[in-house]
């Protein structure tokens, strides 16, 4: 098992656990064993219902950014790890929840608007800093939470939205106390677990396929024109002045 998450199936239930201090921020290696993880869930039959949820300050930071300023040619796999975990996540046999408390950001907004249901603490916080720290990608999967005009007010802005602001946009179906989360989660799951587990495989990919457009090509379009802004100096900049904890300049 990766040390940046565990899992475990009982009664149904399949739960994932991110659990890598400080901010839950994957690497490309762990981006790809993350996917790897969903899979193999969504593949074994003991499985009816996964919860993703997180330990420690939020749901998740995204991508290290440390990695890659250090590493620029990592972009790829980071950007194929990314493909990987979002495109298993919404493409997964069983319905996938996510618990979400804390900063949700980058990458923790590709999982969330893959999964299938979302419950939050009081706590949440949206955000796509995509701009700011020189790559593209996650409009796709934020557009499945939030309208267009909001999408783009996000992602050109970077600003962040508070779970009680994003509530009105309908995609969070219950909003509790941190502490309550995942019993809050686990209720929703036992629902769904048990229910007939064929039924529910059909429904998921019946589901699936009434969706407007192709999520992961969406997705795939993005990603280019992370490869496109990697050209440019202003990318690199972005993610110095990160790891540096200074304003970019340009």
């Amino acid at each position: 098992m990766n040390q940046a998450f565990n899992s475990h199936i009982e009664n149904g239930i399949a739960e994932i656990i991110i659990n890598k201090a400080p901010v839950n921020a994957l690497d490309s290696v762990e981006w790809l064993a993350l996917a790897d993880l969903i899979n193999s869930i969504g593949e074994n039959e003991a499985a009816r219902v996964l919860i993703i949820r997180s330990e420690g300050r939020g749901f998740c930071a995204g991508v290290d950014i440390k990695e890659l300023d250090q590493y620029p040619e990592r972009i790829v796999s980071v950007n194929a790890g990314n493909y990987a975990t979002f495109k298993a996540v919404h493409l997964c046999p069983i319905p996938v929840i996510v618990a979400l408390h804390g900063y949700v950001l980058g990458g923790g907004i590709g999982i969330t608007g893959a999964a299938d249901i979302v419950v939050a603490s009081t706590c949440t916080t949206f955000a796509l800093p995509e701009v700011d720290r020189g790559a593209m990608g996650g409009g796709a999967h934020l557009q499945r939470l939030f309208p267009v005009q909001k999408v783009r007010y996000l992602f050109f802005t970077g600003e962040t939205i508070t779970v009680q602001d994003a509530d009105k946009y309908g995609f969070i179906e219950r909003i509790v106390a941190k502490e309550a989360l995942r019993d809050n989660a686990m209720e929703i799951a036992a629902k769904i677990a048990a229910k007939s587990s064929d039924m529910i495989r059909i429904a998921k990919e019946s589901l699936n396929g009434i969706e407007d457009g192709d999520l992961e090509a969406k997705y795939r379009w993005e990603q280019g024109f992370t490869l496109q802004a990697y050209t440019s100096p202003d990318s690199a900049e972005t993610r110095r002045a990160f790891v540096d904890k200074r304003e970019a300049k340009f």
